[in-house]
């Protein structure tokens, strides 16, 4: 494959990228194989990919700020606590074969589109938000765990904190999606850490992927304000069941 045509695919799937997982999640079953086909070993394929991921967060967080959505100090706190588990899950991701793994996660995958599609709709405008107290504390430690498995692979990850933080945290898809990125992105910097040590990265792949990330964060972002929570909900369910075929079958 040319140069050329690698800058174009790597962009063109990390606006993609940005896009869905600003929205939803999951978007690292698309820019994992892409970066395989162009030849990266998949370890170095997973490490490179945080870049992305990162730089992705941080502009839908700043895209989500420029509509007035301001979810700190509580995502902040989230963001620390998951930053510890993803030093571990990045530490584990050096030498682990996700083989065995890829089928529980679609299992759960797939228990989380049944939440989504059973559960009773919360409606969130006469329930006051739990950030605080007991509630916070409660999803420090779940966050924690989170951020293990985000520094594993991180794919679908962001589905499960946007289940979490809407369920549990009682906060609606908007504040739930700009308190998700600013989390994602606060822990991939520790991961990144992590694979930079291990000299995993990729800086090229990842950058042009970033940029394009980058590109489809702040532009989702503010168009999840504009179209509202059904908007965030299609595209979750469907990014959910997408993944859970992926990483069954494929």
């Amino acid at each position: 494959m040319s140069e050329e045509l690698i800058w174009i695919l790597m962009i063109a799937v990390g606006f993609i990228a940005g896009f869905i997982n600003t929205v939803a999640g999951g978007a690292s079953i698309l820019t994992l194989p892409a970066m395989i086909l162009i030849g990266l070993d998949p370890t170095v394929a997973n490490a490179t990919n945080r870049i992305g991921i990162a730089i992705s967060a941080f502009s839908a967080g700043a895209g989500y700020q420029s509509k007035k959505v301001n979810t700190l100090p509580f995502s902040l706190y989230l963001g620390i606590a998951s930053t510890l588990g993803a030093i571990i899950g990045a530490r584990i991701a050096v030498d682990f074969d996700k083989g065995a793994f890829n089928r529980v996660l679609a299992v759960i995958m797939i228990v989380i589109v049944a939440l989504m599609v059973f559960k009773p709709k919360i409606d969130v405008s006469t329930v006051a938000e739990k950030i605080t107290g007991k509630s916070l504390w409660i999803s420090l430690v779940a966050f924690f765990f989170f951020g293990i498995y985000g520094g594993f692979i991180n794919a679908g990850m962001g589905l499960v904190m946007m289940i979490w933080l809407n369920y549990f945290n009682k906060m609606d898809l908007i504040r739930t999606n700009a308190t998700k990125v600013l989390v994602a992105g606060i822990y991939t910097l520790g991961a990144i850490v992590v694979f930079l040590i291990n000299d995993l990265i990729d800086w090229k792949i990842g950058l042009l992927l970033a940029f394009g990330n980058m590109l489809g964060g702040w532009f989702s972002s503010r168009l999840s304000v504009k179209k509202g929570e059904g908007f965030i909900k299609a595209t979750m369910i469907i990014m959910v069941l997408i993944m859970a075929i992926k990483l069954w079958f494929f």
